[in-house]
């Protein structure tokens, strides 16, 4: 989907493009919670027609609308944990015991995979899912499995260049290592908090200073991949993957830093992590290529602008993330973050991005980008963009409409 003045022409229309600016936290509580009420509804009315939609051997990926297909997945797919992740989510909700049954069917085939070492993928694998099981559930197996995840995940840590290793070395890398890791630095941290071995957060602690050091450009956008030399540690190259160019900031990157930062704050507590999230997402926020309903396009310097892809998962995921950095911020700041979480639930709750019952293969969401530079899942529907918005949902309903924040001048 290429937007421009006819988007922001329709959200206006709607109602859904809020008076003043991001720096004010203007929704009204009602509203919200309508609007949050509704969504969660829906997605669980969309995901028992994903549900039917997907065999029970794989994980749903994406939708073809041109054959009117899901697009599935094995498990050792980097996305394979969303699924059940965004079935749990919607069954705290709804308690629909339908949506647990699919939920813990696919848990079952993904079990496995706790001990895949291929990539640095496993907190998008197994933290997302089984993370989020152990949380609702207190399964003793559950947590068992976060713990050898972890032990996998280790295995890739590179002391010569203090980092995980993302890829495995190629015709392209030497030893890869990309923003998108700091999203699995949470199952280390969170399995050495909860008794297991504390070199898992010695590791990602490492990750993120290594990752604070060399991947932020001094506007506090992030290349997508560096690559090392293992033997002396020394960065060879920063480059792009996904994005536009290398020196442009890939909008999906920007918001797995700005999560990622976050998250490390939230179990360590060190400012430098804070202070890093929070100017990722001024970065973010400031950008003037940011669009007026906040939707991200696919890249902040994508050729073409305002006539190209947006990406409803980088949007998803931002506001989930400012959503859990407003926790941590002075009362301005924090009304600035809400203020721009709301506005971007608010555009992804529209016509424009949200599909209509029944359509869009069961998933939630609309117009996600997966690797343009590829022409691979361009304008499509995307597991993670429905993960992370109904993960945003949910983080707004439990600390925003429930008032349990404390003040920060």
């Amino acid at each position: 989907m290429k937007l421009s003045k006819q988007l922001f022409k329709g959200l206006v229309c709607a109602g859904l493009i809020l008076s003043g600016t991001a720096n004010a936290q203007n929704a009204p509580k009602e509203q919200m919670k309508k609007l949050i009420d509704a969504n969660l509804t829906f997605a669980a009315q969309q995901y028992k027609v994903l549900a039917q939609n997907v065999p029970a051997s794989v994980m749903p990926k994406t939708y073809n609308a041109k054959d009117n297909k899901v697009i599935t997945s094995d498990t050792q797919w980097w996305c394979s944990g969303f699924y059940p992740g965004t079935l749990l989510y919607i069954y705290e909700y709804t308690k629909d015991p339908s949506i647990l049954q699919e939920a813990k069917q696919r848990l079952a085939i993904l079990e496995k995979e706790k001990h895949f070492t291929g990539n640095h993928d496993l907190g998008f694998m197994m933290f997302c899912s089984f993370g989020n099981a152990y949380r609702l559930f207190g399964v003793p197996e559950y947590k068992t499995i976060l713990d050898t995840s972890a032990a996998s995940l280790s295995t890739r840590f590179r002391p010569s260049i203090s980092a995980i290793q993302s890829w495995d070395k190629s015709k392209n890398f030497n030893c890869p290592v990309i923003i998108d890791n700091m999203m699995n630095l949470e199952l280390l941290c969170w399995v050495s908090d909860n008794g297991g071995d504390p070199k898992y957060k010695n590791i990602a602690i490492t990750h993120a200073n290594t990752t604070l050091k060399n991947h932020f450009r001094p506007d506090y956008s992030s290349y997508h991949v560096l690559d090392y030399d293992l033997n002396t540690g020394k960065v060879l190259k920063k480059v792009t993957w996904q994005g536009a160019a290398d020196s442009s900031p890939w909008s999906r990157g920007q918001g797995w830093g700005l999560y990622g930062y976050t998250l490390m704050y939230r179990f360590t507590k060190d400012q430098a992590y804070l202070n890093q999230a929070r100017r990722i997402a001024q970065f973010i926020l400031k950008h003037p290529n940011l669009p007026a309903d906040m939707i991200p396009y696919w890249d902040f310097n994508a050729p073409g602008i305002p006539n190209t892809y947006r990406d409803a998962s980088a949007g998803a995921l931002i506001a989930s993330a400012l959503l859990e950095l407003g926790q941590y911020v002075s009362n301005k700041e924090r009304k600035q973050f809400v203020g721009a979480a709301e506005k971007m639930l608010l555009s992804l709750s529209s016509d424009t991005y949200r599909a209509k019952p029944g359509t869009n293969g069961g998933f939630i969401l609309m117009h996600s980008t997966g690797a343009l530079p590829f022409k691979s899942e361009v304008d499509v529907p995307l597991t993670y963009a429905d993960y992370y918005f109904i993960e945003a949902l949910l983080r707004y309903k439990k600390w925003y409409l429930a008032d349990t924040l404390t003040t920060k001048n």
